[in-house]
């Protein structure tokens, strides 16, 4: 903690040691499964789901981007905006999801996969 009561938050010091640095070379893991091993895509950040809700919403169709995982609400507010610019259209960060007016699924998905996102039309 800091003389004027503030907790920094700049990352602080590095570990030291790099616990996975045996592994840059190649050395194999005692005890691991010999067989092939899953990797997620190169560059995937994860599975996001897009959908078009019409239901309480007065009739009117939203489209909501749901599943992201490991980004928080910087990021989204920062993808929401991108999204919007290319759509045309209003929306907003709610409740950790994103929700843009109309149906405006294509270009999302195009968005969110340029963005390193595996897009997913969830629904029907």
């Amino acid at each position: 903690m800091a003389a004027d009561g503030k907790i920094p938050t700049d990352g602080g010091r590095g570990l030291g040691q790099n616990p996975f640095a045996a592994l840059a070379g190649g050395a194999a893991v005692r005890g691991a499964a010999a067989g092939p091993v899953r990797v997620a895509a190169s560059g995937s950040r994860g599975r996001v789901d897009i959908r078009r809700e019409t239901g309480n919403r007065g009739g009117k169709t939203v489209t909501v981007v749901t599943g992201f995982t490991g980004i928080g609400l910087p990021e989204k507010e920062q993808l929401a905006k991108k999204m919007r610019a290319a759509c045309g259209c209003g929306g907003t960060v709610k409740d950790g999801q994103i929700e843009l007016q109309g149906d405006k699924r294509e270009p999302v998905a195009k968005i969110l996969a340029e963005a390193g996102f595996r897009p997913v039309f969830a629904g029907g």
